[in-house]
């Protein structure tokens, strides 16, 4: 009887040690040889697995190999169709407008002290938006640029007729502002679109390019200003299924904690600004033909795009926040992080 109670409880233990092995589904939309994955989200990945000696681990899904579209994660995270995934919040268009802030207009000039900012931010206010999501962390990248085919932008007159793509709201708004005909799409069908010549350029930082070979179908690269505000950055955020942290045993719930937060939102910024340099160097290599927009030019987009941050401020007073505190607040944490 003792030995068959022995053998009993071992089997328990044994049960219990299996049901707390943890395999959590990730999902993306970058290709896996993208930056974001290889050098941010799979590290990441191995570290928790590491912290909880193997009993967490990822099983990563990249390029919607799920299924659905990018616009989909968001909902794929929060209805518990997968656990973890790492998107724009901004791929939605108007869900997430507290969010919307830090893709105003030359708000950003650096992707660590934004990302800061933006997961302040978040903790304080933008964390409304998210039922059912727990946040692990929130990011922008680096400074957005203007690529384009038929000739280069130099002015904002050179906007004029062309189609360009834009990966949120507020970046086809800026568009619209200064003159171009906006096209939303996400980043998986950029390529395509540049191929059949549906678009005649894009926004995008330098980091996505190579993965995509953008650089490969674009002949000018507009640059602004290195002494001013980025013309546009966006949102990510690293998304985690709420109930799926909460059904976790208290110590792997430790080990998500540990790697996640205002530590991983800075990393993944300070990464996002590391990778630039050597992504623009490819389109360097290649001929393409660069142009530094000035910041007396400059001067001239800021105030054709001023109106965005009035309407922005109305579109969230009207949902009952206080828009200008909100906008003011997105401002300081930005300077705030920069002085650091």
């Amino acid at each position: 009887m003792l030995i068959r109670l022995v053998a009993l409880g071992l089997l328990a233990l044994a049960a219990s040690a299996h049901a707390q092995d943890v395999v959590l589904k990730v999902h993306h939309f970058w290709p896996p040889g993208a930056m974001p994955p290889s050098t941010i989200l799979t590290p990441w990945c191995d570290k928790i697995a590491k912290d909880s000696g193997n009993r967490m681990k990822c099983q990563i899904y990249p390029a919607m190999q799920l299924g659905g579209t990018p616009q989909n994660l968001i909902d794929q995270v929060k209805d518990g169709v997968v656990d973890i995934v790492w998107t724009l919040p901004g791929y939605t268009a108007g869900r997430y407008p507290m969010m919307e802030v830090f893709e105003l207009p030359f708000m950003s000039s650096s992707a660590q002290a934004t990302s800061q900012a933006v997961w302040d931010y978040y903790t304080q206010f933008g964390h409304k938006e998210f039922p059912g999501i727990k946040a692990l962390a929130l990011n922008v990248h680096d400074n957005g640029y203007i690529h384009t085919n038929p000739r280069q932008v130099k002015v904002m007159a050179d906007f004029k007729g062309l189609r360009m793509r834009a990966p949120t709201r507020q970046t086809n708004k800026m568009l619209a502002a200064l003159g171009a005909a906006p096209v939303a799409m996400p980043l998986p069908a950029l390529s395509e679109a540049l191929g059949k010549g549906v678009i005649d350029g894009y926004l995008l930082p330098w980091e996505v390019i190579p993965s995509i070979k953008a650089h490969e179908m674009t002949k000018y690269e507009s640059e602004t200003d290195p002494k001013s505000r980025a013309l546009y950055t966006a949102v990510f955020i690293l998304a985690m299924n709420q109930a799926k942290y909460d059904s976790l045993s208290p110590d792997l719930k430790k080990v998500i904690d540990q790697n996640s937060g205002a530590a991983l939102s800075k990393a993944m910024g300070a990464q996002w600004d590391a990778s630039a340099p050597p992504a623009r160097k490819l389109a360097v290599e290649r001929g393409n033909t660069f142009y530094v927009i000035p910041a007396s030019e400059l001067a001239l987009w800021q105030k054709a795009t001023a109106g965005l941050a009035d309407d922005w401020v109305k579109d969230v007073s009207a949902k009952g926040n206080d828009g200008a505190m909100l906008l003011k607040t997105a401002r300081e944490l930005i300077a705030k992080y920069e002085k650091k």
